[in-house]
């Protein structure tokens, strides 16, 4: 058995809030996250390191990350900026030896609550977060539809047929 944390929340074996997965990622709340809304996006393939991880879903893991810092801005979190962090091995302070990005939202003039975030490290409310965080989602895929449905021209146009 895997004693990775990790791989045991991507199998369902261990608790966790989740916001976003497909076949390949997962992404999840932070159990102690540095600001509300702090999550950690992870392949559910097994990579302890960048060493070990494809290029390809590297930058798969980056895409959703800047996704999902997208959707916390549109989110009734209203972040005002985010960090996407991955710290790479030990010596990058990586203390779960799985390969994660950290996307954590900001506000304009949250340097104090973010320093102490850092100290404190306490969750907030996992399930209206997470709610939070689908609800920007949902607008950042109605925003896709829309942009896409506009740029496309309509059928009878296309086909050549006169309106």
């Amino acid at each position: 058995m895997n004693d990775c944390v990790f791989c045991r929340i991507t199998a369902g074996e261990a608790p966790a809030t989740k916001v976003y997965e497909d076949d390949t990622l997962c992404a999840f709340l932070d159990i102690r996250p540095i600001a509300r809304g702090h999550t950690l996006v992870i392949p559910k393939r097994h990579a302890t390191e960048l060493e070990d991880l494809d290029a390809d879903l590297g930058a798969h893991i980056f895409r959703a990350g800047h996704r999902l810092a997208l959707a916390i801005r549109r989110s009734s979190l209203a972040a005002d900026g985010a960090n996407l962090v991955l710290n790479d091995g030990t010596a990058a302070f990586q203390t779960v030896p799985h390969v994660h990005l950290h996307v954590i939202p900001r506000k304009h003039g949250d340097k104090l609550s973010f320093a102490a975030g850092l100290l404190l490290r306490r969750p907030h409310d996992p399930t209206s977060t997470a709610a939070a965080i689908k609800g920007g989602i949902a607008a950042l895929d109605n925003e896709d539809q829309s942009s896409t449905s506009e740029a496309e021209p309509s059928g009878r146009a296309e086909e050549g047929t006169p309106g």
